[in-house]
């Protein structure tokens, strides 16, 4: 994409330098992870097809899928109507978006009860992520 330093422009990144990216499935539409991105994770992403994004907790920058092998191939990017958030339409690699091995990272579903768990992990985060327990 020859013109991502105009994009980059007319984004609208927060004091702490960062956009909000949701990732949604391209193909049924479902919402899978809510994020963030600064202006290095979106160029990034731009430029190799594959969600980058900024991790808040870390504060590095995370290429979605680093540890797991779960990527995101990005089809497709919107941005909002005051360019501070985007959407990346994305086809997501391995099936499983969230840390915890789910499909999506919203999973719980509020009733009257409380939270409510939907859907089976499709992997053990514990024996996928080198990190856990450290």
């Amino acid at each position: 994409m020859k013109n991502i330093d105009e994009i980059i422009g007319k984004l609208k990144f927060d004091e702490k330098g960062l956009v909000t990216a949701v990732a949604q499935d391209h193909e049924t539409g479902e919402i899978l992870m809510l994020a963030f991105m600064n202006e290095e994770s979106f160029r990034r992403t731009v430029e190799t097809g594959q969600a980058v994004y900024w991790s808040r907790s870390r504060k590095k920058l995370w290429h979605k899928g680093e540890e797991s092998g779960n990527v995101q191939i990005v089809k497709e990017i919107y941005v909002d109507c005051d360019a501070d958030a985007i959407v990346l339409k994305i086809k997501q690699v391995g099936g499983a978006a969230c840390h915890t091995g789910h499909r999506t990272c919203f999973y719980r579903r509020i009733e009257d009860e409380g939270l409510v768990e939907e859907g089976t992990p499709l992997f053990d985060p514990d024996k996928v992520y080198k990190h856990k327990g450290e």
